[in-house]
């Protein structure tokens, strides 16, 4: 009787091997996409409460009105909550054993990180198509030339790569799906909130302001808002990053990622050799 061969093991390399990875993600969204709620109905809810409950209360200075000049905070805010799912998802394939099962296989640790990264953009950019569709039927335009339109987008994604680690990171060292919600709840929805997001810094209290204008989200929203022609040049009195948002926004990105992505990697090998 002959011997079963082993079947031979190769190395695909790690990039097709985190798009196996992302495969793996998109099929799970598809199977429930009530996963994509967050990206889809809450954005599109938060447009219209601000829009048409508030905003004829908010004053912005800017000439196309609050509602152009609310779509660059909601997008804001939507890029940032990606760090919420990737956590989300990436404490529930722990606690599941799904990270334990890869591991086992012949792949590269990091496919799973990276895996996780592109399909979490990948379900952030489905909120900017909804987000950028809402606001043409309610009245938002890109107003500039379509560089500095794609610019923006550009900074947007570069936001919500950023924000995946700190999501990577949070759901590495969380010991369970309610922990993240926790913690990512009580600290992402007071950092977009405090910030230009919503309504001018100009009217808040001075010690309010400058944590505001500092506030990394302030100046990716005053970018996006610039590239697109949705807003009026910022105030005299106003700090540093709202003078030059664009490169602000740049040099945020860059040390984030460089902090945290690290410490990341760090906290997701120490969870997983338990």
């Amino acid at each position: 009787m002959s011997a079963i061969a082993r079947p031979e093991i190769r190395d695909i390399g790690l990039l097709r091997q985190s798009l196996v990875i992302v495969r793996r993600n998109l099929i799970h969204i598809k199977r429930m996409p009530e996963m994509l709620m967050d990206v889809t109905i809450q954005p599109v809810m938060f447009v219209m409460l601000f829009a048409f409950v508030f905003g004829g209360s908010i004053a912005t200075g800017a000439p196309s009105g609050y509602r152009e000049w609310l779509l660059g905070g909601i997008m804001g805010q939507t890029v940032a909550f990606s760090s919420f799912i990737v956590a989300v998802g990436l404490t529930a394939d722990i606690e599941k054993g799904i990270v334990d099962r890869m591991r086992s296989l012949p792949i590269n640790p990091a496919a799973v990180l990276v895996g996780r990264s592109i399909s979490s953009l990948l379900h952030s950019s489905i909120g900017l198509v909804v987000m950028s569709l809402t606001g043409l039927l309610i009245g938002w335009r890109i107003r500039t030339n379509v560089l500095e339109a794609g610019l923006a987008y550009l900074l947007l994604l570069l936001w919500g790569f950023a924000m995946i680690w700190i999501g990577i990171w949070v759901g590495s060292k969380m010991r369970s799906v309610e922990a993240v919600n926790g913690v990512m709840f009580t600290t992402m929805f007071p950092i977009t909130f405090l910030s230009n997001a919503f309504a001018p810094t100009e009217n808040m209290p001075s010690w309010l302001r400058t944590i505001a204008e500092w506030n990394p989200i302030s100046s990716l929203v005053q970018a996006v808002r610039e590239l697109w022609g949705n807003t009026t040049p910022v105030a005299d009195g106003a700090a540093l990053p709202l003078h030059h948002p664009v490169l602000t926004t740049f040099i945020w990105t860059i040390a984030i990622t460089a902090v945290v992505a690290p410490l990341a990697i760090r906290t997701f090998r120490i969870r997983t050799q338990d």
